[in-house]
């Protein structure tokens, strides 16, 4: 063989119809979920009220859908199994305006392919309707069939003729909790939609149509979230959010429960979901994800849905307005709503929970009495049995006091100037009244002010025991007071007068070159929190000033913790996420630590500052600042009622 003929590549020839069909299988169809939500989604678009959906094995033998639809004429129904052939696009123009769920023609042709699929419709006003069979892609004639106004589809041995494609299919398990999840995206975004879906001959689903969305957010997602919904409901221009939020007490460890619907679709968009864990930002934990149920109408010329063959990812014409509405509109509502904690109290003897009771039918009140160790442990709550004696005045004296802890003289807030955040309208049931503030006052018999008593201890020089009108509050100091300075320091910093400590002579910190290079990008933003940095050359920075509130804490110290922090986002963050950042980790290094001895004038005046906090339930890295223990909580523990 020559050395030019070993240079020579096959020609270029077309690939038979066969082989395409199995390539675009491929994209569109992964799994029998899959198959599942073209089926669903071609019903919807046919205007089904009731959808019936039979599963075997996982979906791998048998996936069988049948809806109360339009129907298909039988001279289409060959028609449905050719590759781009819908009734859904009349021309290149309708793509960006699409109304319906699907369009693009390709599901069926798909999915005949690689399974062995019978189609069987008939129309409303047809006296009788028609079926045609598809195996590996080949098409048997038309025949009569006497069924129900509708469609009907059977889906058999999925990827029967690509092995390979089959071995990858997971357990029937797996497989069925995968096709549970499309049921699920489709009853809460059609809303008045009956939903059947049985696996193996068992029923797993049943939602009625006149099931509320919330009704189905408890049905798929049990109580607990179902019963710390908040609603919104907002209109900007042409664009509607609407949909409900969980309380940041929900939180997940993924982003599973965060469901976004645009225009009864359910979509993937990393913008959207961007927003909705800004909005919470503060409120939740480092790597843990908000639980919302969001649906955003627009027109359909606003937004491309031409973009995956899945159809799960959409293009917006104005994705940064639709970014803003969503961060402002959800930001407005937890706003609105006191996200102080309850302490969850171990449950009264032979107390059983409703929702335990509606999951374990075979589960009686009286066999509850007999066992009742099985669904309780007796006992009170610790910290309400020893309470600690008084702080040790040796070590009192030992310790800073609060004010000198970067609190309010640091601040200048003990003069008439200093910074008023700015509060919510709505009222706080859990924050203290005037016979428990030590900030409010009244004039005895003679004229002098007096202070009210302040009902509250310091527990394992971490916690504060307050009492309140509704019930017990238990405080976490370094939380409190962490979110205290946050919020004085975003203020100070909004007014242009945080200070800072400049060095006599600039020290050098050692930081890799990629480090370095992060550090100085924000330069700018770095000054105006007081850290200001030069480049020294390869990977050392100066150090030249500080924030003065961070006075305790070596220079370099502060500079490696900013680089830290930075050095650990994926993404570079914008200004205001990145100020927002920094102030709360300065807060953090600033604040008294859990294990600092607080004096009572201390205690009182961190109690009084919590008034001052605009989102004092909530530390800004997402830790409760308090959790209630309600007088109920407490009677009930004791047996009272």
């Amino acid at each position: 063989m020559s050395p030019d003929s070993e240079k020579r590549r096959p020609r270029i020839v077309q690939l038979p119809l066969e082989v395409v069909t199995k390539i675009a299988a491929g994209e569109v169809i992964e799994r029998p979920a899959s198959v599942v939500k073209e089926l669903l989604e071609n019903s919807v678009d046919a205007g089904a009220r009731r959808i019936d959906i039979d599963v075997e094995q996982g979906g791998a033998e048998l996936i069988r859908v049948a809806d109360d639809g339009g129907g298909i004429a039988a001279g289409d129904l060959p028609l449905a199994f050719a590759n781009h052939a819908t009734s859904k696009l009349q021309s290149a123009d309708d793509l960006f305006r699409v109304r319906t769920l699907g369009f693009r023609g390709e599901a069926l042709a798909s999915i005949g392919g690689i399974a062995q699929v019978t189609l069987q419709s008939r129309q409303p006003g047809d006296l009788a309707g028609a079926e045609v069979s598809c195996k590996g892609g080949q098409l048997a004639p038309v025949r009569d069939w006497n069924g129900t106004p509708g469609t009907r589809i059977e889906v058999r041995h999925l990827f029967y003729n690509t092995p390979v494609r089959r071995k990858f299919l997971k357990s029937p398990g797996t497989e069925i909790g995968h096709i549970c999840e499309i049921v699920t995206r489709l009853a809460l975004a059609q809303p008045g939609l009956h939903l059947v879906l049985t696996h193996n001959g068992k029923n797993v689903y049943e939602i009625a149509h006149a099931t509320s969305l919330v009704d189905r957010i408890g049905l798929f997602f049990g109580p607990d979230i179902k019963e710390k919904l908040y609603a919104l409901d907002v209109q900007q221009g042409p664009a509607r959010l609407f949909g409900f939020v969980a309380d940041p007490a929900c939180e997940r460890g993924n982003a599973k429960l965060q469901y976004l619907f645009l225009n009864g679709r359910w979509i993937r968009d990393r913008s959207l979901g961007h927003a909705l864990q800004e909005a919470f930002r503060g409120l939740l934990m480092t790597g843990r994800y908000a639980v919302a149920f969001l649906f955003i109408e627009l027109p359909p010329d606003q937004v491309d849905v031409n973009v995956h063959p899945t159809k799960a990812e959409v293009r917006f014409r104005d994705g940064g307005a639709l970014y803003s509405m969503v961060l402002g509109a959800i930001r407005q509502r937890l706003n609105a709503e006191n996200l102080t904690g309850r302490l969850r109290p171990p449950m009264p003897l032979g107390a059983v929970p409703v929702s335990t009771l509606n999951a374990m039918p075979w589960l009686t009140p009286q066999s509850v009495q007999e066992t009742p160790s099985l669904f309780n442990k007796p006992g009170l709550p610790a910290f309400i049995k020893n309470p600690l004696p008084p702080p040790d005045p040796e070590a009192t004296r030992r310790e800073p006091s609060l004010a000198r802890r970067a609190s309010v003289s640091d601040l200048d807030a003990t003069s008439d100037t200093s910074p008023t955040l700015e509060r919510g309208t709505h009222s706080d049931p859990t924050r203290e009244q005037d016979h428990t503030s030590p900030t409010r006052r009244r004039d005895n018999a003679n004229g002098h002010v007096e202070t009210p008593a302040l009902n509250a201890i310091q527990l394992h020089n971490a916690y504060l025991v307050l009492e309140t009108p509704e019930g017990m509050l238990v405080i976490d100091q370094h939380a409190l007071h962490e979110r205290i300075l946050f919020e004085q320091l975003k203020e100070r910093l909004r007014a242009g007068t945080l200070e800072k400590q400049k060095l006599l002579i600039p020290e050098p910190v050692e930081l890799t070159a990629e480090q370095a290079a992060k550090t100085l990008e924000h330069r700018a933003e770095l000054s105006e929190l007081g850290l200001e940095v030069d480049d020294f050359g390869g990977g050392t920075l100066l150090l030249a000033a500080y924030p003065a509130l961070l006075s305790r804490t070596p220079p370099g110290e502060i500079l490696k913790a900013v680089v830290d922090h930075l050095s650990s986002k994926e993404r570079l963050p914008t200004k205001e996420q990145l100020l927002s950042d920094l102030l709360s980790l300065m807060a953090c290094h600033a604040a008294v630590r859990s294990g600092d001895t607080l004096t009572p004038e201390e205690i009182a005046e961190l109690v009084a500052q919590r008034h001052l906090a605009h989102d004092a339930h909530h530390c800004p890295h997402g830790r409760p600042t308090a959790l209630l223990f309600t007088r109920h909580d407490l009677d009930r523990q004791f047996r009272r009622i």
